[in-house]
Order: C-alpha cells, then sequence, then structure tokens
C-alpha cells in the first residue's frame, strides 16, 4: 500500500495538505465549535447527523464552553458534516467552526462524551 497526498478544501475555502492511504480514501477532521453548543443538544445532534451520513468519531463538550468533534468517513460525507457543524441544531447559536485533518482512526461508531 502507499500513500498519496494532495488538498482538500474546506467549507469557507481553506486549504488542507491531507495523506491518506489509496485503498481506504477516508479521512478524519477534528472540529472545535464556539458559540451557543452547550446545553442545546449539539453532540446529540451532531451524532444523529454523522450517524446519517455513515461517520465515525466523537462529539465532547470542553471546558471552556466549545464542543470538540471528530469525524471520520469518506471525504465527501466529512464534508457535508463539516457544513451541518457550522449551523448545528435549533437553539444552537454556532460563533466559528475550525478544522483541521486528523490521522485516520478507525473508532466503532459516533460517541458523544
Amino acid at each position: 500500500m502507499f500513500s498519496v497526498s494532495h488538498f482538500l478544501f474546506g467549507g469557507s475555502g481553506d486549504r488542507y495538505f491531507m495523506s491518506e492511504q489509496v485503498s481506504d480514501k477516508r479521512v478524519c477532521f477534528r472540529c472545535l465549535v464556539a458559540g451557543r453548543v452547550q446545553g442545546v443538544f449539539f453532540r446529540a445532534a451532531a451524532r444523529e447527523q454523522a450517524q446519517r451520513l455513515g461517520l465515525t468519531g466523537y462529539a465532547q463538550n470542553l471546558p471552556d464552553g466549545r464542543v470538540e468533534v471528530l469525524a471520520c468517513g469518506e471525504p465527501d460525507l466529512v464534508g457535508q458534516f463539516r457544513e451541518w457543524l457550522r449551523i448545528g441544531p435549533p437553539g444552537a447559536e454556532v460563533t466559528g467552526v475550525a478544522c483541521e485533518p486528523d490521522t485516520f482512526q478507525h473508532p466503532s461508531g459516533f460517541d458523544t462524551r
């Protein structure tokens, strides 16, 4: 197996340099979501959205009020999920989302922590 490198484009036009296994073609992104995202069922809604898209990973509250999300799966589906993170569920007020590529992991399912 060999690796190939390429650029992925974020929802805001950001470019990310990625290296992925050619035989797998799955990616992981770690995102930090800011705004009113705790106490509004953000993590549960993120899990529901991720499961609908067939993604794995987790969503967890951080002590500073943000939510950290790891999303792994097919690049186009992870991209759709990242776009959803910018809106969130009803009741959330997302003021910013910062995502960066992460080493591909094989988590089972999508958890809330």
